[in-house]
């Protein structure tokens, strides 16, 4: 059930842009002329899947030889999301800087980038977002939304915004609110890059190598796996005599990601992140849940820093008290939160057999 060699070989296949016109964000703020960049994959015989990325990722789940998506061994022929079986999409968020709409745009009244004038985005613009580019293609419902972190988050919002959309959600890596321990390490990554000198109020020039963005990568990936996952990857082996893997490696790391990444798209994506809660205006997250009428299957990992098992658990049995359709699958790993980007085979076919469950 995994490999590039299957999972990526030759089927009907188009990464483009879809034009949803002018859009109003929950700010208030309206932009002109939005585009949302998406990949779509397979032959929808059993439906179509939408998927959902996380802060970091965009479009490119599936990929290519040259460019394999970040889940590549996930999504494919054969593979645990089937695409001989199923449609899938995956749309990159707005805000973002993969295509879709965001800082690095160019704003139509200055001919500038938007830059840190971008409006200031959330969860359920990006679901509200992505609805009207789905709808311009011509998907008016899908089988399942499938997505963790920041891409289950959308998950959440899709089943409560839009109840009848998909017949499944899957929200991954994720808890119906964003607690007050994963806000902490936002701060630092926020703090970090607004207070770098080449960020300049976000308003740096192209190609200014922003530090406080290598930074708020290390910090995010310090929270993405478990401390044994550390312990036993670097066991405190230096590379020279004054720095450690450990130092090596996190340093790596950040300055790939500042030349990938915008840092205002970051910016706004974290700030999405950190206002995340189902229960804003709905009355509190358990009100906010009743709204879904799909059948929910939250999948969390051991050791995530970010978004406790324990309190997808209360999720799962509040749900099942009012007699929604709804499980929960705890799955055992060093991997801590980037569990759901690896170890397919602890997980993979609950969704599997969940998606193909009618049609078998």
């Amino acid at each position: 059930m995994r490999g590039n060699d299957v999972s990526i070989k030759d089927i009907q296949k188009e990464i483009r842009t879809v034009s949803i016109g002018k859009f109003k964000t929950e700010s208030g703020e309206e932009l002109s002329d939005v585009v949302i960049a998406y990949e779509k994959v397979g032959t929808p015989t059993l439906g179509t899947i939408l998927v959902c990325h996380a802060l970091t990722g965009n479009h490119v789940s599936v990929g290519n030889q040259d460019n394999p998506g970040w889940w590549g061994d996930f999504i494919g022929s054969g593979l645990y999301v089937d695409t001989d079986k199923f449609q899938v999409i995956t749309m990159n968020v707005i805000g973002g800087c993969n295509g879709t709409t965001g800082p690095t745009s160019i704003n139509p009244a200055t001919r500038k980038p938007y830059g840190s004038d971008f409006p200031v985005i959330t969860i359920r613009d990006m679901v509200h977002a992505q609805y009207q580019g789905l709808i311009t293609l011509g998907v008016k419902n899908v089988k399942a939304i499938i997505g963790g972190s920041l891409g289950g988050m959308q998950v959440l919002e899709w089943g409560i915004l839009y109840p009848d959309f998909a017949e499944i959600i899957v929200p991954i890596a994720v808890t119906p609110y964003f607690t007050d321990y994963a806000l902490a390490y936002n701060v630092i990554g926020r703090q970090a890059i607004i207070n770098d000198p080449e960020f300049d109020n976000g308003h740096y020039q192209e190609g200014a190598v922003i530090k406080g963005l290598e930074i708020a990568r290390m910090v995010g990936l310090v929270t993405y796996r478990s401390d044994t996952l550390f312990n036993e990857r670097f066991k405190r082996e230096k590379k020279q005599e004054h720095e450690f893997q450990v130092d090596s490696y996190l340093k790596y790391q950040g300055q790939k990601f500042s030349r990938r990444f915008d840092a205002n798209s970051y910016l706004r994506l974290l700030n999405a992140m950190d206002k995340f809660d189902i229960g804003d205006n709905r009355k509190g997250w358990k009100n906010a849940l009743k709204e879904i009428s799909a059948t929910v299957c939250f999948i969390s990992f051991k050791g995530d820093l970010l978004y406790p098992g324990s309190l997808v658990s209360k999720a799962v049995a509040y749900l099942q008290s009012i007699n929604k359709d709804s499980t929960h699958l705890e799955v055992e790993t060093m991997f801590g939160h980037d569990g759901f980007l690896v170890e397919f085979e602890k997980w993979g076919d609950t969704i599997k057999n969940l998606i193909e469950k009618d049609n078998t």
